[in-house]
């Protein structure tokens, strides 16, 4: 249950995914192959800041998967609209950064929630691989996430408009990690991020995290045109992503749930974090801590951004994370009675 992380050179496996089936296209790859030592330096110190480079490898790649990779990317970029003069549009990315299928649900459904909330219909782009149902999208990577963010500052008035990323994977205490199968490895840190939209010059932006320790990138992005919301807080877990899960805890209280009604951003963050300590505390988990930060301009922009929310709540889809917990935990044998 506990959403795992990836220490140095060492994947800390959660759950071995099934092999995949030659009669199902769309089931994802298994992680088998140990997460490599992506860091460089001298010392634990060096080798820590090597992250915030943003180290990304892939291999054992095939020739045609890379084209076809690249061509769902070019066309997923070709579709996105450009902005509206005098409107304040957002443009909405979800990326799954890991193969487990959790991640891939979650980022299908948080698109098309995050679209509807924000009249982002043209403007939103998904990241994620295949779920076992389906497998139409460019698959999630850092370097792709890179590429779409670099489109929309294109597309989009810096002045105007504001990005909402929401991203899902595992995490470490030193970032997100990109984990496809045995072929793709990557950090992506709050260092390397907060470069990325630096330089592409996006300020406006609504960036929801959700991943182990997620809350390290509100101090390093935090910034008054800036509203953060992450799964946990720094030195904290979370929970949900089992393989076969719809969603993940906190992708269900705040995408599956909280977004889903005509709520300002801050009081929906709110409702998730509630709903989550209820969850967590009810099948006695240590406490993941979800956290939220918004700055004074974000407030301003989001107002207007979120004056034409949609009238009615959407219902939550798939199946409640919270009651898939607590039908496994039932399901466990009753620990030995003590002996007297």
């Amino acid at each position: 249950m506990k959403r795992g992380a990836i220490t140095v050179g060492v994947w800390a496996s959660l759950l071995a995914l099934a092999a995949p089936s030659a009669a199902n296209p769309n089931q994802p790859p298994p992680h088998t192959a140990p997460f490599p030592d992506l860091s460089t330096g001298k010392d634990r110190n060096e080798a820590r800041a090597s992250f915030d480079l943003g180290p990304h490898m892939q291999r054992g790649i095939s020739v045609a998967q890379v084209l076809e990779q690249r061509e769902r990317l070019d066309a997923a970029l070709g579709a996105l609209q450009p902005q509206r003069r005098g409107i304040l549009d957002a443009y909405v990315v979800t990326v799954a950064l890991d193969s487990d299928p959790v991640f891939a649900r979650e980022a299908r459904e948080a698109g098309r929630v995050l679209e509807r909330r924000y009249g982002a219909k043209g403007r939103t782009l998904v990241l994620a691989g295949p779920d076992g149902a389906r497998d139409d999208r460019p698959h999630g990577s850092i370097r792709a996430l890179v590429l779409v963010l670099a489109r929309i500052a294109e597309l989009m008035d810096r002045n105007e408009d504001a990005l909402v990323l929401y991203t899902t994977s595992h995490g470490a205490p030193f970032g997100l990690t990109y984990h496809y199968g045995d072929t793709g490895y990557g950090i992506l840190s709050p260092a390397r991020l907060k470069a990325v939209l630096g330089e592409l010059g996006i300020e406006r932006r609504v960036l929801i995290v959700s991943a182990c320790y997620s809350g390290i990138f509100i101090p390093e992005l935090a910034s008054p045109d800036s509203a953060i919301m992450t799964a946990a807080a720094g030195n904290r877990t979370s929970f949900g992503c089992e393989a076969d899960n719809d969603w993940t805890f906190y992708g269900d209280a705040m995408i599956n749930r909280a977004l889903r009604k005509p709520l300002p951003l801050a009081e929906a963050a709110q409702e998730a974090n509630r709903t989550i300590a209820g969850w967590e505390a009810n099948l006695r988990l240590f406490a993941s801590l979800p956290q939220f930060s918004i700055g004074d301009g974000a407030k301003a922009w989001l107002a207007e951004l979120e004056a034409n929310l949609p009238a009615t709540a959407g219902e939550p889809v798939g199946r409640s994370t919270f009651e898939a917990a607590k039908a496994k935990l039932a399901s466990q044998p009753a620990p030995p009675a003590a002996r007297r």
